[in-house]
């Protein structure tokens, strides 16, 4: 009789001590449950403001009143409710145009962001080679076996980029360089901006290929506009969207609007 009443008590100690255990298990994936789901909603609130901020950015930039936003770069703070958003806007207008510029003024640029001459003339042949329908190589350019005899499993589009990110492919391209390059070339205006709307950087590069005898074509777009906005809650997590906006002619609308060219999350942004 003893014995099976030890025996009950040690049955009922170990069914205790599983219950404790499952109990503590089930608390513990309640909390992870829970706090996974409180991620989802802070990222969730950071996106909807950035977007918001945005958004709202293009009307400021349309707005041609002393109230109105300049596309020069500096930063507006946007509350959207209890977020606070940074804004910058720039003109895409002011860049280089990779699409339409020549050969000689993209390697100009290059130049200008600290390449080497003979690396800077490669890359502006391996632009043009990229958005070039020709089989044939040109110049220190490249196609698809020379791109092939380098290791890369991809080779130029034969197209007009669709983004300035396709300027990381190019067989010359570095990270480094890149980094340096991409703020000052656009794949969305197709003119040379004028030596007083040109970022600086821009405007050396057609001073310099005016010397040498190229003057590049300029002619007046509608307005482009590139926008960041950086949303940032009081733990520090933060979403960035990157939107660009084109004004829209009469012929794309017949009301004051804008076109949306592009809407990313901009992963690396400062």
């Amino acid at each position: 009789m003893r014995r099976g009443r030890g025996f009950a008590l040690l049955i009922v100690l170990w069914s205790l001590s599983l219950l404790a255990l499952i109990g503590t298990q089930v608390t513990a994936a309640g909390r992870t449950e829970s706090r996974i789901a409180g991620n989802l909603r802070e990222a969730a609130v950071l996106a909807a403001a950035a977007d918001a901020a945005a958004q709202e950015a293009a009307l400021h930039l349309m707005d041609t009143s002393a109230a109105g936003w300049r596309a020069d770069g500096l930063p507006h703070l946007v509350r959207v409710g209890t977020v606070g958003v940074v804004v910058r806007a720039e003109a895409e207008t002011s860049k280089m145009p990779v699409n339409t510029a020549p050969s000689v003024l993209l390697a100009a640029l290059v130049r200008q962001v600290g390449a080497e001459p003979h690396l800077a003339r490669a890359i502006g042949d391996q632009i043009d080679n990229w958005r070039n329908p020709a089989d044939f190589p040109t110049g220190l350019g490249g196609k698809g076996p020379q791109y092939r005899a380098a290791g890369r499993d991809w080779g130029p589009a034969s197209r007009p980029f669709r983004t300035v990110d396709e300027l990381r492919l190019l067989l010359s391209m570095t990270p480094e360089l890149y980094a340096r390059l991409a703020p000052h070339v656009s794949a969305y205006t197709q003119s040379a901006p004028g030596p007083k709307l040109a970022d600086p950087v821009v405007g050396r590069a057609i001073r310099e290929a005016s010397d040498g005898g190229l003057i590049p074509l300029s002619f007046e777009e509608p307005p482009i506009w590139r926008v960041l906005a950086v949303a940032t809650d009081a733990a520090g997590a933060r979403f960035a969207r990157e939107a660009v906006y084109q004004l829209a002619t009469e012929q794309d609308a017949p009301s004051r609007a804008v076109l949306t060219l592009e809407w990313r999350v901009a992963t690396d942004a400062p």
